[in-house]
């Protein structure tokens, strides 16, 4: 049967889908929804799959790790002896002191320090090597749940998210490091002789390289969000009392001392994100063309 056409109707068919539109079209599955029909137990075992595989990759980036520790030791020690060149210089009136090799070598307390150091040094790596197989079991785990809009936003922004990954954490180490450790080294040096112990030393360099990696993802996850419509512009901005709550928990889990200078230094980027996602979130909705409520 003939279809009918209305007057000044328009026949055209809609453009071809592009290269990358193809490849996501043969990556996502036909079904929407599709995991939402699977019982308790099955998403159990999906989810103990998922962790398993994620785990492997952990272990197999720690094993990297552990043959790359030894230089990243040398290279993340270079801000702390520089740190103390500048507060030694500083110190001395004439301006002629030296710092030796073992002026910059950590204090390990203990018969285990410098093997925990080593190990968690090489653990950092294995976390950063496994990122990628980890966000992609994860994506894995909930993309049956998702429509095919939804599954096809997901899989374009993952090279962003890994992007801003790497951005946070050369943000960590260019940007907040140099600062922070010549603020911690040279505080109140009249009184106080800063001699840092490996563990600690490195348990805040990494803690602080890793999360904040972790923390760009954050404006990109809303911007998804918002495309899809899960999240909108006025409940972030009602809520800012409690993103300023929840961004000084972080800041005090990722530092591994209670002092207020680190924590600002982590909690002032991270409130910082948190207004560029609700900027994302604006714009987001006004491509998707989805209305914002009226605040109220």
């Amino acid at each position: 049967m003939a279809k009918l056409r209305l007057p000044g109707s328009s026949a055209k068919s809609p453009p071809p889908p592009g290269p990358i539109e193809d490849e996501l079209e043969n990556l996502l599955p036909d079904d929407d929804g599709e995991g939402a029909r699977m019982g308790f137990f099955d998403h159990l075992d999906e989810l103990r799959k998922r962790i398993t595989r994620a785990a492997i990759a952990l272990v197999i980036g720690t094993l990297i790790g552990i043959a790359a520790a030894q230089p990243a030791l040398e290279y993340l020690v270079q801000p702390y002896c520089e740190a103390v060149r500048d507060n030694v210089i500083q110190t001395d009136e004439s301006n002629s002191a030296v710092v030796s090799d073992n002026d910059c070598r950590l204090v390990s307390l203990g018969p285990t320090g410098g093997v925990v150091a080593y190990f968690r040094v090489a653990l950092t790596i294995g976390a950063i090597i496994a990122v990628p197989t980890v966000t992609y079991q994860l994506l894995m785990f909930i993309f049956p749940g998702l429509t095919r809009k939804e599954k096809r936003l997901v899989m374009l922004s993952l090279p962003a998210v890994m992007l801003l990954f790497l951005i946070g954490v050369a943000f960590a180490w260019f940007v907040l490091m140099p600062p922070a450790l010549g603020f911690l080294e040279g505080f109140q040096a009249t009184l106080f002789k800063p001699e840092w112990t490996a563990d600690l030393y490195l348990s805040f360099i990494t803690s602080l390289i890793f999360w904040m990696g972790a923390a760009f993802e954050t404006p990109l996850v809303f911007f998804v969000l918002g495309l899809i419509g899960v999240v909108s512009v006025w409940p972030l901005i009602r809520n800012w009392r409690i993103a300023v709550i929840g961004a000084a928990i972080a800041a005090a889990l990722i530092t591994p001392t209670i002092d207020p200078v680190n924590m600002f230094l982590v909690m002032g980027p991270l409130m910082v994100l948190y207004a560029l996602s609700i900027v994302l979130v604006f714009i987001a909705r006004r491509i998707a063309r989805i209305e914002d409520e009226p605040v109220g």
